[in-house]
């Protein structure tokens, strides 16, 4: 089975987009996580405290 340009082109495209998709999930999920609240807060704070 030979395939075209275009059809490797295609899947590409539409794998990369399931792959990107699935790491911006996977981001967002790891941000809103309770366990990492405490952790962001913290980072949250940085600027403003005193050297």
């Amino acid at each position: 089975m030979e395939f075209t340009y275009e059809q490797v082109a295609i899947f590409a495209q539409q794998s990369g987009l399931v792959y990107f998709f699935l790491i911006f999930c996977f981001i967002i999920a790891y941000a809103v996580w309770p366990k990492n609240k405490e952790k962001f807060d913290h980072a949250s704070r940085i600027p403003f405290e005193e050297d």
